[in-house]
């Protein structure tokens, strides 16, 4: 005769139904002192015994089992309805479309717990064919979260993203700069868009477009006061963004930056024609004190930003296919540099915490010769005339 297994060692019994071996133990009780029972299978009674171990080890090392049938589909689906909270709606919407196309259609149907760490070395080198280097760490960036979570929660032992390393992906889209004759001729362009002042500013402050979109006429100045200490200069307050928080990037994207002569008439001539839209829409007109709005008053959609200012590239003779709005900062940048301001002062204008980020960012853009030494060493080491 068997003899009975001990107490707490779980049980092991056949299915005549299912044809199996079925391993059932306790794993614990709920808050109201009802057992909480896992039952694994197996097809032969090896099999199911082995599972159940499996069980019992964890269950000595302090760990909860991994959930039997829990696949990455349903971690994804999880940390995209939990794990971003306090997160805006396009980054919501921006990293649902990632998980779902580039995660749960190669790895959804997967278990999670037997997921290995050479399928997620295959996965990226997959995905490495067709993603650019930074949207694959971004892909990889989610996964990981995805099983972190997860894993928090006892549906995975580890995590098995940790092991692998990002492969280089494909080369993306490199961000270009403005001649100073391409963007002459994209001002004149401009002139006759309704992004006029926008596209102005834009390029000859260089601010980023998420933080344009949200200016509002509280934080320009028009009118200096020249007779002040130290002088007030016309200029704007670059303290907001369209992020979730309303912040700006970073701390130093903070900054008050001198508004050029040609900014500041066309700024006003914006403001009036903004009273007279105003008027002309009446109560209809959404008074968010917006510098740049639309028709009636609402905060401007990065898609139709992106559609007018295609238009404004075509008619500047330009290919609209080949440039974007956000160019036109790195076009801000490139102008300065061929003009000579060093790129630490660069940096500060632009709002990066320092030098390295801009030559980083924008190192095509940075065409100065530094030739300070070689001025000096000619004047040290004059060369003798034979």
């Amino acid at each position: 005769m068997t003899a009975r297994r001990s107490k707490g060692d779980g049980g092991l019994h056949w299915h005549e139904a299912r044809q199996r071996w079925v391993a059932s133990v306790t794993v614990g009780y709920t808050p109201a002192g009802k057992r909480v029972v896992r039952q694994l299978s197996g097809k032969t009674k090896t099999e199911a015994k082995n599972r159940l171990k499996e069980i019992l080890r964890d269950q000595e090392d302090g760990h909860s089992s991994a959930v039997e049938n829990y696949t990455v589909s349903e971690a994804v689906a999880d940390w995209l309805a939990h794990g971003l909270a306090g997160r805006s709606a396009n980054t919501i919407d921006n990293r649902r479309i990632l998980a779902e196309t580039h995660i749960v259609g190669p790895l959804g149907a997967r278990k999670l717990r037997e997921l290995s760490a050479d399928e997620v070395d295959t996965w990226l080198a997959d995905r490495a064919k067709v993603l650019s280097t930074s949207t694959l760490q971004r892909v990889k960036s989610i996964l990981r979260r995805v099983i972190a979570r997860a894993q928090a929660r006892d549906k995975v032992r580890r995590n098995v993203v940790l092991l692998c390393d990002t492969p280089t992906g494909q080369v993306g889209r490199p961000s270009k700069a403005l001649t100073l004759t391409q963007a002459e001729a994209l001002l004149a362009a401009a002139e006759r868009s309704s992004l006029r002042a926008y596209l102005i500013v834009s390029l000859l402050t260089g601010a980023r477009t998420e933080e344009l979109r949200p200016l509002t006429w509280s934080h320009v100045v028009l009118v200096g006061d020249p007779a002040a200490t130290p002088p007030v200069l016309p200029h704007v307050m670059v303290w907001r963004s369209v992020r979730e928080d309303g912040d700006t990037k970073t701390r130093k994207s903070r900054r008050s930056l001198a508004l050029p002569a040609r900014c500041v008439e066309v700024l006003r001539e914006h403001r009036d024609q903004q009273q007279e839209q105003r008027q002309r829409t009446g109560q209809r007109w959404q008074d968010k004190d917006l510098v740049f709005a639309s028709r009636v008053g609402t905060e401007l959609n990065p898609s139709n930003v992106r559609r007018a200012f295609r238009l404004v590239v075509a008619a500047a003779g330009l290919d609209p296919g080949e440039w974007t709005p956000r160019e036109l900062r790195h076009s801000f940048v490139s102008l300065l540099s061929d003009s000579g301001v060093p790129v630490e002062r660069i940096s500060v204008l632009v709002g990066h915490r320092g030098s390295h980020v801009t030559e980083l960012v924008y190192r095509k853009q940075l065409r100065p010769v530094v030739e300070d030494g070689a001025t000096v060493m000619d004047e040290l080491f004059k060369r003798r005339e034979a």
